[in-house]
């Protein structure tokens, strides 16, 4: 068995494993590579275990080098979790050590591996993470329906204040950008280019999809999700911090979960939170069950795991300043900042 790393000749298979691997998900697909050479300029690293010519397992990584947050080899930054996926221990054990010796010769402050599973190993290992997940009905009526009865009175009076919900593709992309812009401002998170969401329409043009909800005409909410398999991935989304009031995330989520019902999917991940916050409880709403994440690490000896996270304070004076300013700077320096933070 040998290791190799993959380049466009490999997509083919690489993609064809993935879809029959159990752990195989729409952010392991070998897209992902091209979306993030293309939109951050990060070197990729996407490790295959061959044996006569046929794939065994595969560990997609990102190496992101940066000024302000250090040198980091990730799978995978900037979506909800990555990791290896492989046919047995001793592929997975290969794997792993092909990337450890990459964080040494890179080098690399550390390996950050984002799994929905825990590895073989003494991996110092983060559980502040979940997905929250809802299983879906070919029958909307049937989730409708096992939602508390406030819950379904709440969702009745959001649309009765004239929220109505579109969906579709390159269509609605300035759109969702420009409440995504004004809505990550408002939180103290810089922002990607739009290009990078546009990038990530292009790769995958059948397996993404936006919804917006409008008052009155008005775009108030989006967000952008992906679909592979029998799941849904919520990957990211936002409200004009205006409208808040008006509870468009009712109307957002309920359609989302509708529209999923309708196509035939079985999960639904309405995307990461961090355990016990407000957003894992929004969630819980939707009767929505948390898929714990695991963020494990290759350290240096003696090294405690990194957190670069919007809970450490040293960040959140720097929120606070980014919500100050104006959209002209935070839009000019914003995608330098993000393309860092995994």
């Amino acid at each position: 068995m040998k290791i190799i790393n993959c380049d466009e000749s490999h997509a083919q298979v690489w993609d064809e494993y993935v879809g029959r691997h159990d752990q195989g998900s729409f952010y392991h697909l070998f897209g992902w590579k091209r979306v993030n050479e293309t939109s951050f300029g990060h070197r990729t690293f996407y490790l295959a275990a061959m044996e006569e010519e046929r794939i065994k397992g595969l560990f997609p990584l990102v190496y992101l080098d940066t000024r302000l947050f250090g040198k980091i080899l990730c799978a995978l930054p900037f979506v909800n979790y990555g990791g290896l996926c492989a046919d047995d221990h001793a592929t997975e054990h290969l794997l792993l050590e092909e990337a450890r010796g990459l964080v040494g010769a890179l080098p690399a402050d550390y390996l950050e591996i984002r799994s929905l599973r825990k590895l073989d190993g003494e991996f110092p290992t983060s559980e502040h993470k979940v997905s929250m997940t809802v299983s879906l009905d070919p029958n909307p009526d049937v989730i409708w329906d096992a939602f508390k009865t406030n819950h379904r009175k709440h969702i009745r009076q959001a649309y009765k204040r004239n929220l109505t919900c579109q969906s579709g593709g390159m269509e609605h992309l300035d759109t969702f950008y420009s409440i995504i812009e004004e809505s990550w401002k408002h939180l103290g998170t810089p922002l990607y280019e739009r290009r990078h969401f546009e990038l990530v329409l292009k790769t995958f043009p059948d397996q993404v999809r936006i919804f917006i909800v409008n008052h009155e005409n008005l775009p108030i909410a989006a967000a952008f999700n992906g679909y592979y398999g029998s799941f849904v991935e919520g990957m990211w989304l936002g409200t004009r911090p205006a409208y808040r009031d008006l509870e468009p995330s009712y109307v957002l989520y309920w359609e989302m979960i509708r529209d999923s019902c309708l196509r035939g999917y079985q999960q639904f991940h309405l995307g990461r939170s961090t355990v016990d916050s407000g957003g894992e409880t929004f969630k819980r709403k939707w009767n929505a069950y948390p898929t714990p994440l695991y963020w494990q690490y290759m350290l240096s000896m003696g090294k405690p795991i990194p957190q670069l996270n919007v809970m450490n304070k040293k960040y959140q004076m720097a929120m606070q300043l980014w919500r100050m300013l104006p959209f002209s700077v935070t839009r000019a320096i914003g995608p330098w900042i993000a393309r860092g933070i995994p």
